[in-house]
């Protein structure tokens, strides 16, 4: 049986998590789990440097966040009432490229609109940014854990109700394989839910350290973290049993249901998300006529060279056209080009100084033609491969001058 981490904090979950990236990413390696999850709290901090160190050890990253939700409107900073909560938790994983950008949106309107004692979401942003995210209901401090520990199995039951139907088909109750107190207790009510329900159940650990002897440094930092005395009898501590456990170990807890697991992998093969290393410029609007950026360049760089050197062109400026417009086609940079050619444009029609052109975009005849530049790269014999080369593709750079 294999198994996938669904739940799992790095050294990004400030001053509780102690796990570094790196050696999560190992260990999953270690244990042939086929991919991993990071569900830092709050924050995405983590995300590039962990799909990196993932994908270059052959494990499938999943991004993800353990989000704190208000109980009611996150721009709200009081307590409704005595021993109400500030936050509950709850994590989400990107399943795809929409997921992603609705997660890192998501983790910024926890910080600008949401900030009291901790980066908070609700019920009102969740349901606008749903689209592409799978969500597990979270530890013992998630809402619909909260509900069944106080014995409100109304509460757990409307609040469950509303996730799978927000998130239809993407929504998880979590059972964790861990002896904190309590925790074993919480598993049975959330298979009772489950079944009441008709929802998925998935097994995670809520990994805060990676082996059982690194127990003690991990309560150290949370003691850091909540300005508590190592030696104070009645600070939190949490269980040892909250390492990364091997799949064997996670299914030792659930004998009797095998599925706990097996929707962790269901879970991984759902994600089809990777990020790629690359610039992504503006969509440049064309006109109707238009629907490729490649085709509306050359379109403008013809008529700017015929208006240059007349028509037909001369050879070596058609032969040099052809080639220019040929690499920013092959490198995708035909939008960069539009999109200074439309400023260019716009400060001219409004009287304002441009610069002749000056560096490598000077040896650009398609900058030339757009009028972009001003000088003119063949009369001067400029190399157009210092500005933008097929063999060492690098994005373009134009220096542009203006008066003001």
């Amino acid at each position: 049986m294999s198994f996938v981490h669904l739940h799992t904090h790095s050294e990004y979950s400030l001053l509780d998590g102690a796990n570094r990236i790196r050696d999560l990413v190992r260990r999953a390696g270690d244990f042939e789990m086929p991919a991993l999850a990071l569900t830092d709290h709050g924050c995405m901090f983590g995300a590039w440097t962990f799909q990196k160190e993932a994908r270059k050890a052959g494990v499938k990253p999943i991004l993800g966040m353990e989000a704190y939700v208000a109980p009611g409107d996150r721009r709200d900073r009081t307590r409704s009432g005595q021993g109400e909560r500030a936050y509950y938790h709850l994590v989400l994983l990107a399943r795809d490229r929409q997921g992603y950008r609705n997660l890192v949106k998501l983790s910024s309107l926890g910080y600008t609109q949401g900030f009291y004692h901790k980066p908070r979401l609700d019920r009102e942003i969740l349901s606008t940014y749903s689209d592409g995210l799978i969500v597990s209901s979270a530890c013992m401090a998630g809402e619909v854990a909260r509900h069944l520990q106080a014995g409100d199995d109304d509460a757990a039951r409307a609040t469950a109700a509303w996730y799978a139907e927000t998130f239809p088909g993407r929504y998880y109750l979590e059972v964790q394989a861990h002896d904190s107190e309590g925790q074993r207790q919480l598993n049975e009510r959330v298979f009772g839910l489950a079944e009441e329900l008709g929802l998925p159940v998935v097994a995670t650990n809520d990994t805060h350290f990676l082996k059982p002897e690194d127990h003690e440094a991990h309560d150290v930092l949370l003691c850091i973290g909540l300005g508590k005395d190592f030696s104070d009898p009645a600070r939190m501590r949490y269980d040892d049993g909250l390492y990364f456990k091997s799949a064997p170990e996670i299914a030792a807890f659930f004998p009797d249901r095998p599925d706990v697991l097996e929707n962790t992998l269901a879970i991984a093969d759902a994600v089809d998300l990777e990020l790629e290393r690359k610039y992504h410029l503006p969509n440049f609007p064309l006109p109707d006529r238009y629907s490729d950026p490649n085709d509306y360049l050359v379109h403008l760089s013809e008529e700017g060279a015929r208006a240059r050197y007349g028509d037909p062109l001369p050879d070596p400026v058609r032969e040099r056209l052809d080639y220019e417009l040929g690499v920013i086609t092959q490198t995708g940079y035909a939008g960069y080009f539009l999109i200074v050619w439309d400023f260019i444009a716009w400060a001219r029609s409004k009287d304002i100084p441009v610069g002749p052109g000056r560096g490598s975009a000077a040896g650009s005849l398609v900058a030339y033609a757009l009028g972009i530049t001003n000088l003119d790269p063949i009369r001067f014999d400029l190399l157009f491969e210092r500005f933008l080369n097929p063999e060492r593709v690098s994005m373009p750079d134009i220096d542009i001058d203006f008066c003001f």
